[in-house]
């Protein structure tokens, strides 16, 4: 449950405070070299990709979406040179949170899995 919940949070509050607008998500947008116009709609997609993670039917393709997600947020902190452990992996470790609570809740990614016996 926490290996769900932490990461989808954490997704929730980013995609509403984006939505919100808030100056600290303009000014971080800016300093990405996002244009800030953009910020609603990235919000808007980031909602999106966690609400198809949440429902079962759909949560290995919400953890597909949510994986391009995060990996362009990678791909941002690289480009910045930021630091590795604090900022340009934080994405991995979401990521991982969310594959492995739902490898554990979804018998169908645990079949897909290369260390089965």
């Amino acid at each position: 449950m926490v290996l769900t919940a932490l990461p989808v949070l954490f997704l929730i509050m980013d995609g509403v405070m984006k939505l919100a607008n808030l100056a600290v998500v303009r000014e971080a947008t800016a300093r990405m070299g996002w244009p800030v116009a953009t910020i609603p709609v990235i919000g808007l997609v980031l909602l999106a990709c966690v609400a198809l993670h949440l429902v079962p039917r759909t949560a290995i393709l919400g953890a597909v979406l949510l994986t391009g997600y995060l990996g362009g947020a990678i791909s941002a902190h690289v480009r910045l040179g930021d630091p590795l452990l604090s900022h340009t992996l934080f994405p991995v470790y979401f990521a991982v949170m969310l594959w492995g609570a739902l490898y554990l809740r979804d018998a169908r990614v645990r079949a897909l899995a290369p260390w089965r016996r």
